[in-house]
């Protein structure tokens, strides 16, 4: 898949998320108290690359699989990772004031109505994945909303958030703490979205193994590059706040290992990616993906 054909998949399958988040808003809009579906829908709609959804309908049509199955799973994903962002920018987090080129949920809409609006969403998120499950009676599509759950939950994204705020300002800190907080904060979102797309396709016991060491890897991947762009990127490209890792005492690999040193090992974790998938079918997608990970600027 050249750089192009690479473009135009993406582009299509942005198209085919956002036309449905915005039918999911027009459809809730009678039953959500409009203050707060504004505040849910300005997060949703303030940009972003979508690299979550764009991954499940990616998957499930290199697998064979209906898109029309995997688009409220992709949707879902889009909102359960909105909402954290919105949690995340909090002032009792990560008190960011910018997100995607614009002021944070908080600034326009107030902290308390920001918590309501990641509420919402991700209420909102599981009760479109169910809904799809229910009306389709395809076991497919609630065993990729219960990998959601998981990866999204407790055990998963949240953990690693609540870890990576205990660490703040750790003494002698490891390379196992670090892998843990990037595991379950970055890098489950991104299974989750991998996998729910190779299950609403019905992907069998191997292929599944294979993606999913490919996600882990890509987790690890994105969150080295996230952290390097905080320490060396541009500010207007990310559209966010940066070097404010640094300022929070954040356990980053950029701390851990230095500038040079945190390349590396997302050149090794690239490596590990590409080597996850060897042997897949169609996976052009996939190797694209983290080729450009590697690369990004934003």
């Amino acid at each position: 898949m050249d750089r192009l054909s690479y473009e135009e998949a993406s582009a299509r399958y942005v198209r085919l998320v956002e036309a449905e988040l915005a039918a999911i808003r027009r459809r809730e809009a009678g039953r959500i108290h409009p203050r707060l579906l504004e505040a849910m829908f300005y997060s949703i709609e303030g940009g972003g690359k979508r690299i979550r959804p764009c991954l499940t309908l990616a998957v499930c049509e290199m697998l064979g699989g209906s898109l029309q199955n995997a688009l409220p799973i992709a949707c879902g994903l889009e909102m359960i990772h909105t909402y954290s962002l919105i949690h995340d920018d909090l002032p009792c987090m990560d008190d960011d004031d910018m997100r995607r080129g614009r002021p944070s949920n908080h600034k326009v809409f107030g902290e308390a109505e920001a918590v309501l609006a990641g509420d919402g969403l991700l209420s909102l998120a599981f009760e479109v994945m169910l809904r799809a499950a229910a009306e389709s009676k395809d076991p497919r599509i609630l065993a990729a909303a219960y990998e959601a759950a998981q990866r999204a939950g407790a055990a998963g994204m949240v953990s690693g958030q609540s870890a990576d705020m205990e660490l703040e300002g750790a003494v002698n800190p490891t390379g196992d703490m670090l892998r843990y907080v990037h595991r379950h904060k970055t890098a489950d979102m991104l299974e989750a979205a991998v996998v729910a797309g190779a299950l609403t396709a019905g992907a069998d016991a191997g292929v599944l193994e294979k993606l999913r060491r490919y996600s882990a890897e890509m987790g690890l991947l994105f969150q080295i590059t996230d952290d390097l762009l905080d320490a060396t990127g541009d500010q207007e490209l990310m559209g966010k706040t940066l070097g404010k890792d640094a300022k929070q005492g954040k356990l980053t690999y950029v701390t851990l290992l230095g500038i040079d040193g945190a390349k590396r090992e997302a050149e090794a974790a690239e490596r590990r990616a590409e080597e996850a998938i060897s042997g897949l079918e169609n996976a052009d997608y996939l190797l694209q993906t983290v080729r450009r990970m590697l690369t990004r600027s934003r």
